[in-house]
């Protein structure tokens, strides 16, 4: 099939969360879902739109959305208004905030958060909220529930680990010969110091894997929070984000600070400018004495 729509055209339904299928005036329309997760309703209302619209089939992106390809451009809005009847809708393209990521750490025997209900409201806040922001590029965001990291936090322009920190109560500890804490540590943090428990922080993950495994108490859970991660990218181009040096133990704190660097990416980035490069010429250190002062 050849190609007859315009290209202003193609590049307005792609701000609309329409990409076109190569050589062809087909889309694939991207539906956004806050946090990964849709019933079995909204599944159902995707499901008969790819098959009145489209060619019947999905495709799932890495970044947790469903994509309906094969839809004819002048079916688009016919598309979105089905998807509406069901709460649903098109988007996530563009120099702006893009659709949140989450693993399922909510229900996860090792999640440490809960990483739906976090990454909806970052969905509301900053998604939805900043959509009229328009940032330098692209601006992803992914919320991980453990430091298992299976939503690869640290590739994000800002990750989130939640955090789960051990406390040492020496006092308690009885130097046993087989102590359960160190044989719990997947990192082996956790060591006899002389002959009391000690962890050393550099290396603890603050998975919370430890934790009950004392029969003495030794070991107990302290701060319960986010650890937040900024600078990542995945592409053509890799970056590993970077650790800011707190613990988030609040959820208003940790989404003031995201606000914080949105607003600073949006003003200190330059335009095509990926924020892993903004924080490589600013250098982190300067980026995290701004965004912590601030």
């Amino acid at each position: 099939m050849s190609e007859t729509i315009s290209k202003e055209d193609v590049k307005r339904v792609k701000g609309l969360g329409f990409l076109r299928n190569k050589g062809t005036d087909q889309f694939s329309g991207r539906v956004i879902t806050e946090n990964g997760v849709v019933d079995t309703a909204q599944m159902a209302c995707i499901m008969e739109a790819a098959n009145k619209f489209g060619n019947g089939k999905l495709a799932f992106t890495t970044r947790l959305t469903v994509e309906c390809p094969g839809i004819p451009y002048e079916k688009i809005e016919d598309f979105r208004d089905h998807l509406k009847s069901g709460g649903l809708e098109t988007g996530g393209t563009g120099p702006k905030v893009r659709p949140v990521t989450s693993c399922k750490g909510t229900i996860c025997q090792y999640g440490l958060i809960d990483t739906f209900g976090l990454a909806t409201k970052i969905h509301e806040r900053f998604y939805k909220g900043y959509r009229d922001l328009t940032l330098p590029h692209k601006f992803k965001i992914a919320v991980g529930g453990c430091p298992n990291n299976c939503m690869k936090p640290d590739l994000n322009d800002v990750g989130i680990i939640g955090q789960l920190v051990p406390e040492v109560d020496q006092a308690a500890c009885k130097n046993c010969k087989s102590c359960g804490v160190i044989k719990a540590c997947p990192v082996n943090a956790a060591n006899m110091n002389g002959e009391q428990i000690a962890i050393d922080r550099e290396v603890c993950l603050n998975c919370g894997l430890c934790l009950g495994q004392c029969p003495f108490d030794a070991v107990q859970a302290g701060a319960n929070g986010y650890k937040l991660v900024i600078g990542g990218r995945w592409g053509k181009q890799v970056a590993i984000g970077q650790a800011l040096n707190q613990i988030f133990t609040s959820e208003e704190a940790l989404l003031s600070m995201i606000e914080k660097i949105i607003l600073f990416y949006s003003q200190e980035g330059e335009k095509g400018e990926r924020f892993s490069q903004t924080i490589k010429r600013l250098g982190f250190s300067e980026v995290e004495k701004v965004l912590i002062r601030n």
